[in-house]
């Protein structure tokens, strides 16, 4: 005799929550102990290693019309190549999965490209579109989003069970209909896990890609022109808002994974 599990109280959620993010919270709260007190006071770390995280947060409230500037621009930057390394793999996925050969064929040479160095990739992009273009940015961006994106979103597409697939053409199913029905509804959260990998690189493309040139007040450039001034509160104040951007986006693209999988038991177990 089959037993139904009582559905857990809004309390008991809260609970689980909690416990869920506690550990973090705590590790998060240490960190910040260590940065403010031990480094400096116990083990002697000079400013232009690391400066108090006081003297931080007093650089991001002092400079933070030009650290908001250069976060909005960065983060144009991060978004285009995000959008654009993402979508181009996404697509590309959808190509390969439906003709396997011709993906055997071309996953070697996107394997090859993946691992060229993002910096020696970054003064080619410049060449390409100008010192102070965006769009060196922003295909700096798309480069890094490009594979973990098309690898993951493949990997969804074909790890399908075949007998769905069976099903699908006992009823005479085109492929269309295949992949419209089965594959791309059981690739999402493959697709998903990818695109939230694809947001931390991209802001990561976009920063690393100020280094080489670009808009002067970018938030790479910030962090670059304050170290070369022995500004180190400042620098790493940007360094700290293009965390936070980072994390946000992270957060950004997890809730739109939680709203559009909300029928999947994975997302239902964390809700």
């Amino acid at each position: 005799m089959s037993t139904v599990e009582p559905t857990p109280t809004a309390t008991q959620r809260l609970g689980e929550q909690i416990r869920y993010w506690l550990p973090a919270v705590v590790v998060f709260g240490l960190g910040l102990a260590a940065w403010e007190w031990l480094l400096p006071d116990v083990l002697g770390v000079e400013e232009f290693l690391l400066p108090r995280f006081s003297d931080v947060v007093q650089a991001l409230v002092e400079e933070r019309d030009e650290l908001l500037r250069g976060a909005w621009i960065t983060f144009k930057e991060a978004f285009g190549g995000f959008v654009l390394g993402s979508g181009v793999a996404i697509a590309a996925a959808l190509v390969l999965a439906r003709w396997r050969p011709f993906g055997n064929a071309l996953m070697p040479y996107m394997i090859a490209a993946n691992a060229i160095p993002i910096i020696a990739f970054a003064p080619i992009t410049n060449a390409w579109f100008g010192l102070l273009s965006p769009w060196s940015k922003v295909t700096i961006a798309a480069v890094l989003c490009f594979f973990p994106v098309l690898v993951n979103t493949l990997r969804g597409l074909t790890s399908v069970d075949p007998e769905s697939v069976e099903l699908m053409r006992s009823y005479a199913a085109s492929e269309r209909d295949v992949f419209r029905r089965v594959r791309i509804p059981s690739s999402l959260p493959y697709v998903f896990s990818a695109l939230k990998v694809a947001s931390v690189l991209a802001m990561i493309g976009a920063v690393v890609g100020d280094y080489f040139g670009g808009s002067l007040e970018a938030l790479g450039i910030v962090v670059l022109s304050a170290v070369n001034l022995s500004r180190y509160s400042t620098s790493w104040a940007a360094i700290l808002v293009a965390s936070i951007m980072g994390i946000a986006f992270y957060g950004a693209v997890a809730l739109v994974e939680r709203y559009a999988l909300r029928w999947h038991p994975s997302v239902q177990r964390r809700t």
